[in-house]
C-alpha cells in the first residue's frame, strides 16, 4: 500500500496509523497525528480503491452503503500491511493506535470489528458502523475516541451512538465527543482527541 512512515522521538509511544477520508492521501493526517501525539511514529496509508479517481479504503455501493465483501477483504489487507510494516520499521505491533477520518475511520472501525488485538486503540472522526449483525471480538483493553457532528449529513448521530454501544458491548472503553457541526473535521475534536490520548 502507498504509505509514508515518519519515525518518532519516543520509541515507547504508540505508533499512529493515519487513515484519510475519501479523496485523501497518506499525507492528509500527518499534522493531525503530530497534534495528538508529537513524539509518536506516524504511518500514513493511502487506500487502494479508487472511486471516480478518489482514493478510498473500500468500495461502497451508494452513499452510506458499504460493499461488505470488499470491506472484509480490504480490512484483512490493511491488517496484513500493519503486521508487515511493524517488522519493516521496527515498531511495537501491540502499540498501534489508528486515527481515521470518515472512510478512514470506517476501515479503522472494521479492524476492531474483525480482529482482536489489531489495534491498541482508535480515534474515529465521523465514523459509521462498519458492519451490523456480526459478533465482535473481545475488545476489553481497547480504548476508542469518537468525534462526531450533531449536524453531520453523511454520518447521522444515531450511527455514532450505535457504534459506541456495539464497541462498549464488546468490552471497549469508549469516549464520544460531539461538535455542533457537520462532517468536517474540527480543531475542537482534534484537541479533545489529544486530551483523550494522554489517558491511554
Amino acid at each position: 500500500m502507498n504509505h509514508i512512515f515518519q519515525k518518532g522521538h519516543d520509541s515507547q509511544a504508540p505508533t499512529l496509523l493515519l487513515l484519510h477520508g475519501t479523496g485523501g492521501t497518506e499525507h492528509d493526517l500527518i499534522n493531525i497525528g503530530k497534534m495528538i501525539s508529537p513524539n509518536s511514529s506516524l504511518l500514513g496509508v493511502r487506500g487502494n480503491v479508487l472511486e471516480n479517481g478518489m482514493p478510498r479504503f473500500f468500495r461502497r455501493l451508494a452513499e452510506g452503503v458499504f460493499d461488505e465483501e470488499d470491506l472484509v477483504l480490504r480490512t484483512e489487507e490493511l491488517k496484513q500491511f500493519i503486521d508487515d510494516s511493524a517488522k519493516e520499521y521496527q515498531f511495537d505491533r501491540n502499540k498501534v493506535v489508528a486515527i481515521g477520518y470518515s472512510n478512514g475511520a470506517n476501515i479503522a472501525g472494521s479492524l476492531l470489528f474483525h480482529y482482536q488485538d489489531s489495534l491498541k486503540g482508535a480515534i474515529l472522526f465521523h465514523p459509521m458502523v462498519p458492519r451490523r449483525g456480526i459478533e465482535l471480538p473481545n475488545l476489553s483493553g481497547n480504548s476508542v475516541f469518537i468525534g462526531a457532528g450533531k449536524n453531520d449529513p453523511l454520518c447521522p448521530p444515531q450511527e455514532s451512538n450505535d457504534l459506541m454501544e456495539l464497541l462498549q458491548n464488546a468490552g471497549a472503553q469508549v469516549q464520544i465527543h460531539w461538535e455542533n457541526h457537520g462532517h468536517q473535521l474540527t480543531r475542537g475534536e482534534v484537541e479533545k482527541a489529544a486530551e483523550w490520548f494522554l489517558t491511554l
